[in-house]
């Protein structure tokens, strides 16, 4: 009987040690890519960003973001059409590199339940994340892809 409450003893702590580095090896990875970013000290840049989702936009995407010292410049639709001002609360999120990696790291936090990202082995921002808000949940989750990313003088 004492073997058996060993072996599940051991069990739960080989576990609960499994599950912790997997939570701590997010925020690590994200840390680390973060102050890759910052270390690279680019103000003025632009991207795509393809916003995935069960959304009445996705026709219209990706967005083309100009960003100087931390400020938005210029946001439009690469289709051309018009943003909805009701829009923005959702695109300003990801509106700069740093905003999408405060939304990114609250997410990884507890804001969803599962996250996924791949970063951008130069500069170290995200160029591929998923989020999924409610794991049971049906079309809850959000797909967002960062490309075409250039450095401006």
């Amino acid at each position: 009987m004492k073997k058996l409450l060993f072996i599940f003893t051991l069990i739960a702590l080989v576990l609960t040690a499994c599950a912790a580095g997997v939570a701590s090896g997010s925020q690590t990875e994200i840390g680390k890519n973060r102050e890759k970013w910052q270390n690279a000290n680019i103000s003025h840049y632009r991207y795509n960003l393809f916003i995935s989702c069960f959304c009445v936009f996705n026709e219209d995407m990706p967005l083309i973001i100009e960003v100087q010292d931390g400020e938005v410049v210029s946001m439009e639709f690469q289709s051309g059409k018009e943003i909805d001002p009701g829009l923005h609360e959702t695109f300003d999120k990801y509106a700069t590199i740093d905003r999408f990696f405060a939304e990114l790291e609250s997410d990884i936090n507890g804001a969803a339940d599962v996250v996924t990202a791949k970063y951008d082995e130069t500069y170290g921002f995200p160029t591929e994340v998923t989020i999924d808000f409610i794991e049971e949940a049906t079309d809850d989750e959000l797909y967002l892809t960062l490309s075409k990313f250039e450095a401006l003088p």
